[in-house]
């Protein structure tokens, strides 16, 4: 009798520890209800303080701590869309532990938030015919690395058949890798929904890798000096860099590979921020090699225009390009500076087009800037 009571005296001890060790239950974050409000939810009983940023919106959003360690804030009703965000614990910027869908970056990877609408946003996927993704690796001689790049192919892209194809150049921006036009801004979804609608002719996309210089997104690196873009000499050096390592490298590799329209009416290039930048330097410095020349929200450049673009003047400028299409969000930051780029090109009397709509330096106004620009590319004369 004494050794049963001993062991169910033991059994409990052992059940009661089991029960003391199990980890508390399970944290939904986010949360999407129907009205499109949104519930975020980190568990951190020690944090002092929590916030919440997402892209797009100005400000962070302050969290409360419940009784359960959890802290919870739920946001106004959102529109669909995709959207990133990140929480910060005591000023320590981190994933949501809670959701496993991450936006890939090289200095600062956030978390996935879907809002889902009531009909189909461009982007998302559909049961139409899609193109493919094909990821390309090479030693630049340029640059001095190893880096890679990434082609989209149109829906019956036949690399064996006659029918060739113009090429849409599209670039990423700072911080971001070779992948970001795909992982995070769709353009393949994008491209597949507006060739599908007959909206966009098809073409070819390719998104090589955006650094002249790698040490610009180096960590140690800018511990030591700082932002990359208020160094002229490793601005330029990124800029120049990147731009020789495309014409001389990566174009002729795309040329040789892809059945292309090797010719400077059917090559566009367009990108965002330093790829905005990036863009405007290489295509309007190369009008020929480019026709169809496009920036959103560009931003890393000098700001000294007639220096930047020596031999940019109106009479070879609106002869040779098909397109020159600026846009910027009217509450990002560097609306100032792409305004300020319009206004010079007007002066010299250069026809561009400015595209200016709501919204911040996000995704959110970059993937509906490039629905808006691709059905314009290539629309005669490829």
């Amino acid at each position: 009798m004494k050794t049963t009571f001993l062991f169910v005296a033991q059994f409990a001890a052992l059940a009661g520890l089991a029960i003391a060790q199990q980890p508390p239950p399970s944290v939904q974050s986010p949360e999407v209800h129907p009205d499109h409000s949104v519930i975020f939810r980190l568990r951190d009983p020690n944090a002092q303080k929590v916030t919440v940023t997402i892209a797009g919106r100005p400000d962070p959003v302050t969290l409360t701590k419940g009784e359960d360690g959890v802290w919870s804030v739920t946001s106004e009703p959102m529109a669909p869309d995709t959207y990133s965000y990140s929480f910060h614990a005591d000023g320590v910027s981190m994933l949501d532990p809670s959701n496993s869908a991450i936006v890939p970056n090289l200095l600062s990877p956030s978390s996935v938030l879907v809002v889902p609408g009531p009909e189909p946003l461009p982007w998302d996927r559909t049961a139409i015919p899609h193109g493919v993704i094909h990821h390309h690796f090479y030693k630049s001689g340029i640059v001095g690395d190893s880096r890679d790049y990434y082609v989209y192919t149109p829906p019956g892209y036949d690399p064996a058949a006659h029918k060739r194809y113009p090429v849409l150049y599209l670039l990423h921006g700072y911080s971001d890798d070779a992948r970001a036009w795909t992982a995070v801004g769709y353009a393949n979804l994008i491209l597949d929904g507006l060739i599908a609608q007959g909206k966009a002719k098809p073409m070819i996309i390719v998104m090589p890798l955006g650094y002249g210089d790698p040490d610009i997104v180096n960590k140690q690196f800018l511990a030591k000096s700082g932002s990359p873009f208020r160094n002229a000499d490793t601005r330029s050096k990124n800029f120049d860099r990147f731009t020789d390592a495309l014409l001389k490298e990566v174009i002729p590799m795309v040329d040789k590979e892809y059945r292309t329209v090797n010719k400077r009416e059917s090559r566009a290039i367009a990108g965002l921020s330093m790829g905005g930048a990036e863009t405007l330097l290489t295509g309007l410095n190369h009008l020929d090699t480019f026709a169809w020349v496009a920036s959103f929200s560009a931003g890393g450049e000098a700001n000294d225009f007639a220096t930047e673009f020596p031999k940019l003047d109106a009479a070879t400028a609106n002869k040779q390009l098909r397109l020159l299409w600026i846009a910027c969000g009217t509450d990002d930051r560097l609306i100032t500076l792409n305004r300020s780029l319009v206004d010079w090109l007007k002066s010299k009397e250069i026809n561009v087009t400015r595209i200016e709509t709501p919204g911040m330096h996000a995704w959110v106004v970059w993937r509906r800037n490039l629905t808006a620009l691709a059905p314009l590319l290539f629309a005669a004369g490829t």
